[in-house]
């Protein structure tokens, strides 16, 4: 999901051809930081058990969201039943758990090396709706960055049968270590995402996937890895699973890597070389064999996404989104304080603070000329799947959807002097907000890690690959105190220490007066498309240009 402590998705509109666009509202209400604080602080308690889909959490989390959006004053907005609204928008998920111990070993001339679940290999559970993965010494094959990219004549795989086979890929795009080639330079593109790499092995036939962690291309540490694939999975429910998902998905350390290529003789940092280039051919590591077992436990849950509207005074059909996931990573394996509950302050109980507050502003004023939604979606962590459930199954129609402002673990160190965004969503309305944060003193910042792919990682995705305008919004890093250096310190710290991991808690001392600030320019944003008849548009050569030009005639 996102830019791991300031990221914010923004769908915005498409041009400053209204004046009104182009200058702060002077009338916009304040975001009260001290309300900010409290949400933060309910939903991140240990009483919520970090927010796991199908968990007590969940129970506590939706209660807890609709109690507020009711006082509110917004008016429910989900399933549609018997001609009235719920609260809520039920979400069918596959739950998948793996049963009992993990037994992992990879075969080195016959001599065995076991391998630990969660130290040099986290193993996912499986979501093919098998009750076993049993796999005994499967080929392992070395396919580099596994992209088969025919637009880009790129085809890591060159033809060779890969059923039945181990594949070990590295993260991330062909060119991140070189930040130039045929997959754009630094900033990551789908193929670069570890969701793309396992549903390649799917399509090429493979028993299984190991990725190879190095925390720069990942973006994030081994700690992450651990805590996000080792705990329950969930996925949408599909017809044919093992069409995305071989049986096993899993990482392994670089070191474990290393030693592995070592033993068949090979050099991993040199065949990582010539992976950078599209000549690379498999390769198929010699006297070396993969094997693990396990049980899975897999069932079909509904979670729930909540769903609050302010409905339009004069286009009430035409609908502006504010978006956050509720959903954390749950009761999980201990930290080295024995801490299992992942509270998820930052990311992300601030966004749906974020989003309730909003709809307290706009409840304040006058109703807007379009309707507002307030969407608080589930499973964002197990793959965006709450918010990919909407987007394939609208509550309102996405042809007249104007777009959605997604909120993700916003920024908790205090005010800064610029925005940023996360990834390159080639929409024509970023001059809004640039406009936006210049009224109100701030200038602009490009994303300054586009090689971590934030683009694909948070909710807004699902509506962007459908059409609706996206780009991605970052709270900025240049802080009033202490600078560039304290806020990227900040960011890194968070990085490390925090993020994925029990430690992403909630703080007393916390200073919202600058998540406080975004999230009113985020209401500013919002107000001027809500009360506008203008629809934004993709830049022409946008992968979603031509989805949304498709539905264009709805848009009269």
């Amino acid at each position: 999901m996102k830019r791991l402590l300031l990221a914010t998705a923004l769908i915005a509109a498409p041009m400053l051809a209204n004046p009104s666009f182009a200058q702060g509202a002077a009338d916009a209400p304040n975001i009260d930081p001290a309300k900010l604080s409290a949400h933060i602080k309910v939903l991140s308690s240990d009483d919520f058990e970090g927010r796991g889909p199908a968990t007590a959490g969940e129970t506590k989390s939706v209660g807890y969201i609709v109690d507020q959006m009711k006082a509110i004053g917004l008016e429910p907005a989900g399933d549609l039943k018997d001609g009235t609204r719920a609260w809520t928008q039920d979400v069918p998920l596959g739950k998948f758990d793996i049963k009992g111990p993990v037994a992992a070993q990879f075969t080195l001339d016959g001599k065995a090396v076991p391998l630990a679940q969660g130290e040099q290999i986290a193993i996912r559970a499986a979501m093919t709706n098998a009750d076993k993965v049993s796999i005994k010494d499967a080929p392992l094959v070395f396919v580099g960055y596994g992209v088969k990219a025919p637009e880009r004549h790129w085809d890591d795989f060159k033809g060779l049968d890969l059923k039945g086979k181990v594949l070990v890929v590295l993260i991330n795009d062909p060119d991140f270590e070189t930040g130039t080639g045929d997959f754009g330079g630094k900033a990551m593109t789908y193929y670069g995402r570890w969701t793309y790499k396992f549903e390649e092995a799917a399509r090429q036939g493979a028993a299984g996937v190991l990725i190879v962690h190095e925390t720069a291309p990942a973006s994030y540490g081994w700690a992450t890895v651990k805590n996000s694939n080792t705990n329950t999975m969930f996925d949408i429910v599909r017809k044919a699973p093992k069409a995305v998902h071989p049986d096993l998905e899993a990482w392994i350390q670089r070191d474990t890597a290393v030693s592995l290529f070592k033993a068949a003789g090979l050099d991993f940092d040199a065949l990582k070389a010539q992976a950078q280039s599209r000549d690379f051919k498999p390769v198929t590591l010699k006297g070396a064999t993969f094997s693990a077992e396990y049980a899975v436990d897999h069932s079909v849950i509904v979670s729930k996404n909540i769903a609050g509207r302010i409905k339009g005074a004069t286009r009430p059909d035409e609908t502006v989104i504010y978006s956050a996931h509720w959903d954390h990573l749950g009761v999980g394996q201990p930290d080295a304080r024995g801490d299992k509950i992942y509270n998820g302050a930052i990311d992300n109980a601030d966004g749906i603070a974020a989003i309730l507050e909003l709809a307290r502003a706009f409840k304040s004023q006058p109703a807007p000329q379009r309707s507002i939604l307030f969407l608080a979606v589930t499973a964002e962590e197990r793959g965006l799947l709450g918010s990919e459930y909407y987007a394939a199954n609208p509550l309102y129609p996405l042809s007249k959807t104007v777009g959605d402002l997604n909120i993700d673990a916003l920024s908790a160190t205090g005010p800064a002097k610029d925005i940023t965004t996360s990834g390159d969503g080639k929409v024509d309305l970023q001059n809004l907000l640039v406009a936006k944060a210049k009224a109100h003193g701030r200038y602009f910042t490009p994303d300054p890690s586009p090689q971590a792919g934030h683009f694909y990682r948070s909710d807004h995705f699902p509506f962007a690959k459908r059409g609706v305008p996206a780009i991605s919004v970052g709270s900025g890093e240049d802080l009033l105190v202490g600078g560039k250096e304290a806020g990227a310190k900040a960011e890194a710290d968070y990085t490390a220490n925090r993020y994925h991991q029990p430690a992403d808690e909630w703080k007393a001392d916390w200073d919202l007066t600058g998540q406080a600030q975004d999230i009113g320019l985020f209401y500013e944003v919002g107000s001027d498309l809500a009360n506008s008849k203008t629809w934004p548009e993709w830049q022409a050569g946008s992968e979603f240009k031509a989805p949304r030009d498709a539905s264009k005639a709805d848009r009269k």
